[in-house]
């Protein structure tokens, strides 16, 4: 059922559900699944909460909804960032990848925060849709021939992976109260994120790791 209204907004990105979708996005991004009601929601999108539940179902049943598109979202972004990296020079190779990615995350900032939401509060529900940052974090990995795609996974690599994940969450997640501290515009923040990614990435893994042939 999901799927289907999913694949209903995604089809026309005027509907009326496709406008709630992406202000769910937004909303569960700032406050988290705890801090965001559907009414909330609702306002934003300037419909009554009988219209919302009409389209989506209840809270849960959005949340899961906006889970369910993000990993996909992220997954697709993989695709498309290995078909541009392909061939290229190890060095080469982690530059512009993770500036392509530092972008996308910016272009759609709810993400960082939901990951970083997620990472540190609880969700009193059970639900079998969360955000796969196991599966973003090996996809990484593998994308920087730090391991085969057929190896077991190594525990080390994957914490150093995801070090570096949770390192750019940060920056890009808390991007205002960063850049007021660092007294830095938008523009100049966003290169100095990219920077100093480049730079961990150099010092962390083209030292340590001889990448995979």
């Amino acid at each position: 059922m999901m799927r289907k209204t999913l694949e209903k907004a995604h089809s026309d990105p005027e509907s009326m559900k496709a406008r709630i979708l992406k202000v769910a996005r937004q909303i569960f991004g700032d406050y988290g699944y705890h801090g965001t009601t559907t009414r909330m929601i609702a306002k934003e999108v300037g419909i009554d909460i009988s219209t919302l539940h009409y389209h989506w179902g209840g809270k849960k049943d959005l949340y899961e909804a906006v889970v369910t598109d993000i990993n996909e979202e992220i997954m697709r972004e993989f695709i498309d960032v290995e078909r541009i990296i392909h061939g290229m020079p190890f060095e080469e190779h982690i530059d512009v990848a993770s500036s392509i990615l530092i972008d996308f995350f910016y272009e759609h900032i709810e993400i960082p925060r939901m990951l970083l939401h997620r990472s540190v509060n609880k969700t009193r529900f059970e639900t079998n849709c969360e955000l796969d940052l196991y599966k973003f974090t090996r996809n990484i990995a593998i994308s920087m021939k730090l391991v085969p795609k057929e190896a077991p996974d190594d525990p080390n690599v994957l914490m150093e992976v995801l070090a570096l994940i949770n390192t750019m969450i940060t920056f890009i997640a808390g991007d205002n109260f960063l850049r007021d501290l660092l007294h830095l515009g938008r523009a100049e923040y966003v290169t100095m994120v990219k920077k100093t990614t480049k730079f961990m990435i150099t010092t962390a893994f083209t030292q340590k790791y001889r990448p995979l042939p």
